[in-house]
């Protein structure tokens, strides 16, 4: 198995929520889920997306990446990128909410999946300063006495409250996430990047094959290949092999330093030919060998536990 998953179904379970069609939503302050005892796998996958109010200091490892954080920060999650983090002192507070995409499709028809807080790609960690926190966590209380009430439309108001936690998350960084113009070429060279993340991550047992060429998207999008070429470099600054191969190094790495697959089922389920042309690939994307990253990562994380 490539990594674990939990279910929200089973987050529910975990902390005595009834699931359910209404039971999109779960709210708890961190003491409380430290004080459950519950160990989680040291990679997992989630099926459903968190915000998290965290007060303290800590190593978060999303995908390929490890991002310590201190101080009062607000967190985003989202089911596309398996993370776990190291162990946490006692001393750590703060909130977080958990919930399905559903929560939203079922009644505005909103697709979190492309708001940018939860792009492939993005890590949005923000810093706040005291003010900033009391906002934050005013709304993750609202969201738990709201949760607690027999308020006939209760999981309406906590909507709201939700989508205010995303919104001023992304006025927090303006610049980072203004629309960029649309055109023709961003439109496809959005629809290439689309299609590229949603390939990972991957599982071994899958028999889906991975489009790994420029050509393989042109084809995938009915458009010549020249044409997807000239509007990804525009746009991107990179060619498309080189933001496939990107593609492809990051989740190799997640893969190593995550996952219990040995070398060669990683290099099959990525698509190479054998275990000698994924070495020759990563030696040259990464500068080091599978075997050695996979090892000073295990390493570096035995440190945090």
């Amino acid at each position: 198995m490539a990594f674990s998953t939990q279910s929200f179904d089973q987050f529910n379970r975990v902390y005595g929520m009834q699931p359910g069609a209404a039971q999109h939503f779960n709210v708890m302050d961190i003491e409380e889920r430290l004080r459950s005892g519950e160990v989680y796998p040291a990679y997992v996958r989630r099926d459903f997306y968190k915000i998290m109010l965290f007060r303290g200091a800590g190593v978060f490892h999303f995908g390929d990446e490890s991002i310590p954080v201190s101080g009062d920060v607000l967190l985003f999650f989202n089911p596309r990128v398996p993370y776990t983090y190291g162990s946490l002192p006692k001393d750590i507070r703060g909130y977080f909410c958990v919930f399905k995409a559903g929560f939203f499709t079922d009644s505005l028809r909103l697709h979190l999946e492309e708001m940018p807080l939860f792009l492939p790609g993005v890590k949005p960690v923000f810093s706040l300063d005291a003010a900033q926190v009391e906002e934050v966590g005013g709304l993750f209380r609202k969201m738990q006495d709201s949760l607690n009430s027999d308020y006939v439309y209760k999981y309406e108001l906590i909507r709201a409250y939700v989508l205010e936690l995303i919104y001023y998350a992304m006025k927090l960084a303006p610049m980072v996430y203004r629309p960029a113009e649309v055109n023709a070429t961003a439109r496809i060279t959005g629809v290439f990047l689309e299609l590229l993340g949603r390939q990972f991550p991957v599982e071994p047992s899958s028999n889906r094959r991975l489009l790994r060429t420029p050509k393989d998207f042109a084809d995938r999008l009915a458009i010549h290949v020249n044409y997807l070429n000239r509007a990804v470099k525009k746009e991107t600054g990179k060619t498309t092999t080189e933001q496939i191969f990107e593609r492809l190094a990051a989740e190799a790495k997640a893969m190593l330093r995550h996952s219990n697959m040995n070398i060669a089922e990683i290099a099959f389920s990525l698509g190479f030919q054998d275990q000698a042309h994924f070495n020759n690939f990563f030696r040259k994307r990464v500068e080091t060998s599978p075997s050695a990253f996979r090892q000073a990562g295990n390493v570096a994380l035995a440190t945090q536990v």
